[in-house]
Order: C-alpha cells, then sequence, then structure tokens
C-alpha cells in the first residue's frame, strides 16, 4: 500500500521527483535539515529495479542519513571483493587490502530502495506512492511540477510549488528529455544490456572457489565479472536467486525481435568460460529478460536555477566497477549541500548551483573515463576527472589505478593518471600485480 495516500501539499521547499535512492537519500538529508520536503515516486515500493551490486563506500553516506541499522538488519549478503576475467587474465580484487573495515554488498534492489524510502520518510519527508510528474514549469517565480496520481482520470492533474526540484527520476531523464539535453556518450561502440535471474546457480567466492547455491551462508560470494567477444558479464548472488547479465554492442541487437534477444541471451551466457560453468545446473526462473537500451548517456544540463539532476536523471555510465550507486550516494550528498546553501543563502544561489554543477560532471566525467575509456570525448571534461584524482584519499586513488588495469577499457584513463603525476606515487607494475592473484579458477 501507498505510504502516504493523503493529499500532496501544494507548496514545499523542496519537490523530489523518483523514490529511488538518489531521491530518498537527498530527501532524507534536506528534510532532517528542517526542510519542508516532498517525495513523489510513480510506483509501489517495493518496486522492481537492477543494480545490485555495492561498493564500501556506500556506508559513510548510510552514516550521513541515519539508514545504517535498517540495512544492517536486512542481513543482505556482504562481498569480499570481485573476480574478473578480461582477456583471458584473471584478476582477484578484495577490498580489505585497500582499508575498508565495512563489506560490500549484493543487495536485492526492490527491499535496498524501500528501506532508503521508507527511511526519508522517517526523516520528516512527505513521500507520495502512485504519482506520475507530467512536466515542469519554470515560467514562474519557483519551479511548478504538474503531476497525476495513480487511479485519476486524465484530466485530473494536480499541480505543486516548490522553491527546488530535483529530478531523481533514473532513466526516465525527465528534465533532461524536457529539456532536450540528453545526449548519448561518444565512444566506439554503444552498448545495451540484458539480464535475467537464474535459481540455484554457483558462485565464485574471492579465493577462486566456487561452491553450490546453498553454501552461501558459509562463504561469502564475490562480484563475478567476464569479457566476452562483445562485451562483458555479470554473476551477483542475491538471497534467493542469482542476478545474471549481459552488456553487449548495438549492433549485436538491433533487428533481433524480443524472442530473437531473449536466445541471445541464453546462449550467449551459456558460451562465455566460466559463467556458462556456473550456470550449467541452474534454471533461468523466468522467461522475460529484460533489456536496457541507450546505456551510457549524460545531461548537459545538470544543475541551474531552481533544479538538480541527480543519479541516473544526470548521467548513466556503464557501471563496470559498481560504481553506480556510489555516484548516486555521492550526487545526492551534494544536491543535499547545495540547496541547502542555498535557501540559507538566496542571494548566492547561482554560485552554489555552479559548485554543484562542477562536481556532479566531475564524478560523471570519472565513472565514464574508467568504465568507457571516454576520457577527453564529448560532453567530458578531463582536467576535472585530474582534479578529482589528485583529490582522492591515498587508499582509494590506490584503488582506483588497480581496478584500472582489469579491463581493456581504461587504457587512456591511466595514460591521463600518468600524466597527472599519479602513477609516480607507486613503482612501476605495481596494478598489475597488486589486481593479479589468481591463476585460475575452480568451478
Amino acid at each position: 500500500m501507498p505510504r502516504n495516500q493523503g493529499k500532496v501539499p501544494s507548496r514545499c521547499d523542496v519537490c523530489v521527483m523518483g523514490g529511488g535512492p538518489a531521491g530518498s537519500n537527498v530527501a532524507a538529508l534536506l528534510a532532517q535539515k528542517g526542510f519542508s520536503v516532498v517525495l513523489l515516486e510513480r510506483e509501489t515500493h517495493p518496486r522492481y529495479q537492477v543494480g545490485e551490486s555495492l561498493i564500501p563506500h556506500f556506508w559513510k553516506f548510510a552514516d550521513q542519513t541515519g539508514v545504517t541499522s535498517a540495512v544492517q538488519e536486512e542481513g543482505f549478503l556482504g562481498k569480499g571483493g570481485a573476480i574478473t576475467v578480461w582477456d583471458g587474465k584473471i584478476h582477484q580484487f578484495r577490498f580489505a587490502e585497500f582499508g575498508f573495515k565495512r563489506p560490500a554488498l549484493h543487495v536485492e534492489r526492490d527491499r535496498f530502495d524501500e528501506i532508503l524510502f521508507d527511511h526519508a520518510s522517517k526523516s520528516g519527508a512527505q513521500a507520495f506512492e502512485g504519482v506520475s510528474i507530467k512536466s515542469v514549469s519554470f515560467d514562474g517565480d519557483v519551479p511548478e511540477v504538474f503531476f497525476q496520481k495513480s487511479g485519476e482520470s486524465a484530466d485530473s492533474l494536480q499541480s505543486l510549488r516548490a522553491t527546488y526540484v530535483v529530478d531523481a527520476s533514473g532513466a526516465a531523464t525527465l528534465l533532461a528529455r524536457q529539456f532536450g539535453t540528453r545526449k548519448l556518450v561518444d565512444s566506439d561502440k554503444r552498448y545495451v544490456a540484458l539480464w535475467g535471474y537464474y535459481d540455484d546457480a554457483r558462485f565464485f567466492s574471492i579465493d577462486g572457489e566456487s561452491h553450490a547455491y546453498s553454501e552461501l551462508g558459509k562463504a561469502k560470494p564475490a562480484t563475478f565479472v567476464s569479457s566476452y567477444e562483445h562485451g562483458w558479464s555479470w554473476h551477483i548472488a542475491l538471497r534467493e536467486n542469482t542476478s545474471v547479465g549481459l552488456v553487449s554492442t548495438v549492433e549485436q541487437l538491433k533487428r533481433r525481435s524480443r524472442s530473437e534477444r531473449e536466445r541471445y541471451y541464453v546462449d550467449t551466457c551459456a558460451e562465455i568460460p566460466f559463467l556458462k560453468d556456473l550456470l550449467a545446473s541452474a534454471t533461468l526462473n523466468e522467461t522475460r529478460i529484460r533489456f536496457m537500451p541507450d546505456y551510457s548517456y549524460y545531461s548537459e544540463k545538470i544543475c541551474g536555477d531552481g533544479f538538480y539532476c541527480i543519479g541516473d536523471a544526470g548521467a548513466f555510465s556503464d557501471p563496470i566497477f559498481s560504481h553506480g550507486l556510489q555516484a548516486t550516494f555521492y550526487g545526492s550528498a551534494v544536491c543535499a549541500w547545495g540547496i541547502e546553501s542555498a535557501l540559507n543563502d538566496p542571494g548566492r544561489k547561482e554560485r552554489y548551483a555552479k559548485i554543484c554543477d562542477a562536481k556532479l560532471r566531475q564524478y560523471y566525467d570519472f565513472s565514464r573515463a574508467l568504465a568507457l575509456g571516454a576520457s577527453g570525448a564529448e560532453g567530458s571534461d578531463e582536467e576535472l576527472v585530474k582534479k578529482l584524482l589528485e583529490s582522492m584519499s591515498p587508499g582509494d586513488l590506490e584503488m582506483t589505478l588497480v581496478a584500472s588495469v582489469i579491463s581493456n577499457r581504461s587504457d587512456n584513463f591511466r595514460k591521463m593518471a600518468s600524466d597527472a603525476g599519479l602513477l609516480d606515487r607507486f613503482g612501476g607494475g605495481y596494478f598489475t600485480d597488486k589486481a593479479t592473484f589468481l591463476q585460475e579458477l575452480h568451478v
């Protein structure tokens, strides 16, 4: 049932459009500061969402909003790191070796997102479900959000006015589409994603040993990533099943029907080394294979007069290193700071918006450069990425550079780091040695 079935107020300080992690997090932060916040979500939690792998940076943001205990009590699966097979080379990645005390997680996003949404409501945000945003007008002195509640007639359009609107609508990119500023990442190849869920799949632990699904409580799983001819695959063990996905080129999927895409997914998973062995005795637990086109994109307008775009509503990059939700939490924290500062000091609101725009764009560009080798491409700023790398803690910088040797898609990222003098802090060959521990995997 919807959390709040009452009347949506006609005025507030901040209207957050979208009740995923980005929207719930920024709503909680601003409500805790005493601002009137309205959080509008189109669906009803728990609702489906992909993206189940979290790196341990998440915990500092959970601490910031106070949702840590609720996440811990849920009992999501902890993971020790990741194992990748890229171009036949096996790499192992342990978070503990970079100073992290708390675990990375494999989470069911429907439940994880529900916890964050409920926490936003408990923090003081007025949270509503079953509310679809139709458009936002910026013609008045403050933005006006037009929406429709689920089950009501098409002519029952309502609106609310807010000093600030936050677009956290995810891949719907509500404001970017309204502004006409949504752009696909300019890279050598365009990618799409297909995924499904398997029952009783084996999984790898961080030492490279595979285990039966029934051993999840005894052995800690590792996120398993493997490259193949047209892209890469993921394997993420969850509490009831295993998320298995393919990232492939548009060329492989265009002009294929839905049934042909599904056959491509099943056949490809059955051919990828090691992944096919993990799935050999597993069963695809639903016939529908999900599909996401336009896999990497960005908006030319992220923050401006009266609006902020965060999470996937601002940009999305291939999450090969599980940093999608990390970018989301970082962006929501930056956005909360900017809006809080602007509401407390309206005379400098433009300055705060510019600062936030630069910080969000910087992190998006960093993600694109690391995952797609897109530094210097249209819509990215290489200098912003260099500045972010230079500001990282030694542990985070080391971990990022080690991660960059895993795939062949980060070559120009490492060149950029080298040009900035960052590789000089470590010995030659250090990163390759640090990331490669396993000579073979045992399925």
